[in-house]
């Protein structure tokens, strides 16, 4: 802002950037039909300002700038956020095979590593997954002694938890929790803006020849013992033409579903919000948009008016 004066009131839209991983696969192209380097994607990184892949503004003022640029020169655009790295990394995840089981430390435990280092708090919307997936979810250990034991023993059928998923889905997973996604899940991650991952256990899989590193000592010393379900608390706001539904709220992000059955005005009086369609398809301020679609309002923009038949993620800080 310049004065009361809004300095830039455009919908910044990115281009994504890809990450080929062990367990990927083709949905990325075959649901959204993005142009993938390989049938082993497994990741599209929709908007993020990390140094291992900030992504591009594709139109308007910013043309060609990344999202870390904007950062470092233009932060009034992002409601000058405190810190010098954008908070959120939101991504989609094909997982054709078994993620790594793993955990991530806090912001507390980060900053030990490094003082401009987040930790990694997460959440999950499942867009799509095979009939009876299920993810590892939490542990049964009730000490670290114990963890520790089974841990190091490869007693894995006693400690990790496994919990059912469905289309729709949301799940909340907080710095410190045990997790990984299993095979034939494609979801929608909003995370903090952190690639700190340590990993427990990797089903002895080989990369290259070769086992991929374990983070035995770091897990423990991070994991939350004895695991606590995160459950977030949903609220809905129903009315003619919009539905709205809490889906988290923390000091790390907040993120919002709403589905849209004809127009609906909204307001932007975030720093900043990301915008993504998950369903459907439909206009944001007589721009179309439609299902896979990911955009970010930058701060100051006011009312913004959706129209169509979709479903819209909404997440800020």
């Amino acid at each position: 802002m310049i004065g009361d004066e809004v300095i830039l009131k455009e919908i910044l839209f990115f281009k994504p950037i890809f990450k080929e991983k062990i367990w990927g696969g083709q949905k990325l192209k075959t649901e959204f039909d993005f142009n993938i380097p390989s049938n082993r994607t497994g990741e599209c990184w929709l908007i993020s300002g990390h140094i291992e892949g900030s992504t591009e503004v594709k139109n308007g003022t910013f043309k060609g700038e990344t999202l870390q640029s904007l950062m470092k020169n233009s932060k009034e655009v992002l409601g000058e956020i405190s810190g010098d790295e954008f908070p959120l990394l939101i991504k989609i995840i094909d997982a054709c095979d078994d993620l790594s089981v793993q955990v991530h430390p806090n912001n507390d435990d980060a900053s030990k590593i490094s003082p401009n280092l987040y930790g990694k708090s997460e959440c999950w919307y499942v867009l799509d997954c095979d009939e009876g997936a299920e993810i590892v979810y939490g542990h049964k250990a009730l000490t670290k002694d114990e963890l520790s034991e089974k841990i190091y023993s490869g007693k894995w059928n006693e400690l990790l938890c496994k919990k059912p998923i469905q289309k729709g889905d949301f799940i909340y997973v907080p710095a410190g929790t045990v997790h990984a996604l299993k095979k034939g899940t494609l979801i929608l991650e909003i995370q903090q803006s952190s690639d700190i991952t340590y990993r427990l256990y990797d089903y002895d899989r080989l990369e290259e020849g070769k086992a991929r590193e374990l983070h035995l000592a770091e897990s423990i010393e991070v994991i939350s013992v004895p695991h606590r379900e995160a459950i977030a608390k949903t609220e809905i706001v129903k009315e003619e033409t919009i539905t709205k539904i809490v889906l988290v709220e923390t000091q790390d992000f907040s993120v919002y579903k709403y589905i849209i059955e004809g127009e609906a005005k909204l307001y932007q009086d975030r720093p900043f919000l990301i915008v993504g369609v998950v369903e459907g398809e439909g206009t944001v301020d007589h721009q179309p948009i439609r299902k896979g679609d990911y955009f970010l309002l930058p701060y100051g923009y006011g009312d913004f008016i959706l129209r169509g038949h979709m479903t819209v993620i909404v997440s800020t800080k």
